[in-house]
């Protein structure tokens, strides 16, 4: 049964992707929005089979999260540019798609508590505290790998449409975490209890290491 659904499907494939070998290369602009952010991108097709993708993209969002206890506001703020190969296997929409995101992606956290908290293991007032400011740093760069669907250059007329989902990994989060105002901000040790809460910080935010992509976009082709 598989040999007589391999042998009806092959002539289509085959035809398919010799028509596909005749198409000449093209050039496309296109918008996009997803969890990356929103965007824009340029693509340069090869050919049948590959397509060159370079993308801009940003992406800001204020949201709160406690984190070992403490509840902080966080400034969420990506600045990307990306480059990224599309592999079309069968020389039709349908694409594998890997490449690499490079840039800013911080994600600045503070807190002022009202109550005691503990830090580094340590209870303390609100008043020796103060106010916390940290950082959540990513790595700069960060492999991209997904699958999707683009007839930008398979379809008549200059309009094409992408969706794509995948995932950027980068290494585990560097977490930096200071006091002001706080009457114990200076000392020695109170520093040493924070850098101690930075590495908790830092356990808790493993997952912002794998970073999934859900993007759709729109292009016009040249």
């Amino acid at each position: 049964m598989r040999l007589l659904l391999a042998a009806a499907l092959f002539p289509a494939l085959a035809a398919s992707v010799a028509s596909a070998q005749t198409a000449p290369p093209g050039v496309a602009i296109g918008a996009t929005a997803g969890t990356s952010g929103l965007g824009a991108e340029v693509q340069v097709r090869l050919g049948p089979i590959f397509t060159l993708r370079g993308a801009v993209d940003r992406l800001t969002h204020d949201f709160d999260e406690t984190y070992d206890g403490v509840d902080y506001e966080g400034d969420l703020a990506f600045d990307t540019l990306g480059g990224f190969v599309d592999l079309h296997p069968f020389a039709n929409a349908l694409l594998i798609s890997g490449g690499a995101y490079v840039g800013d992606r911080n994600v600045r956290i503070s807190a002022t508590p009202s109550g005691p908290v503990e830090i580094g293991g340590q209870t303390y007032s609100p008043s020796q505290v103060g106010t916390l400011d940290g950082e959540i740093k990513l790595t700069n760069l960060a492999p991209f790998v997904g699958i999707g669907w683009d007839d930008t250059f398979t379809r008549q007329g200059r309009w094409g449409f992408r969706a794509i989902a995948g995932v950027a990994a980068s290494d585990k989060p560097e977490v930096a975490l200071k006091s002001s105002g706080g009457s114990l901000s200076n000392d020695a040790a109170f520093q040493a209890r924070l850098n101690d809460e930075a590495k908790r910080i830092s356990e808790d935010t493993d997952g912002y290491a794998l970073f999934p992509v859900i993007q759709v976009g729109l292009n016009y082709k040249f």
